[in-house]
C-alpha cells in the first residue's frame, strides 16, 4: 500500500498510509477534545503511531484547515473516486504541494 506523508515548518511528520488516515479520522470522531488520554486512545486506534505523532498530525491538519479557510491555500482539486487512488490521494497530493510554499 502506498504511503502518504506530511511536512511542516516544524519538521517532518512520519509516513501515514491511507488506512491509518481513515482510522485517524474515525478515532477523532470517537475521542473528542474532552476525552481523557485522547491522543493515547487515538494512537491505539490508528496503530503504529505514538500519542505524540497523532497529536502532531492533528495539529498539522488544523493548520492546513486554517490556511485553506483563510484563503492562503486554494481548495484542493479532487479526482473522481473511479480511478486508482481515489479522491483522498488526490487531496493529499494537492495539500502536500501547498505545504512546500
Amino acid at each position: 500500500m502506498a504511503s502518504c506523508s506530511m511536512s511542516s515548518s516544524r519538521g517532518s511528520v512520519s509516513q501515514w498510509t491511507p488506512k491509518q488516515n481513515k482510522l485517524f479520522e474515525q478515532a477523532l470522531a470517537v475521542y473528542d477534545k474532552d476525552t481523557p488520554d485522547r491522543w493515547h486512545n487515538v494512537a491505539r486506534a490508528v496503530g503504529g503511531k505514538s500519542a505524540e505523532e497523532v497529536k502532531r498530525y492533528y495539529e498539522q491538519l488544523v493548520e492546513d484547515i486554517e490556511r485553506i479557510e483563510s484563503g492562503r491555500v486554494p481548495f484542493p482539486i479532487y479526482r473522481s473516486s473511479g480511478g486508482k487512488g481515489g479522491g483522498a490521494v488526490a487531496y493529499e497530493e494537492q495539500r502536500l504541494k501547498h505545504l512546500k510554499l
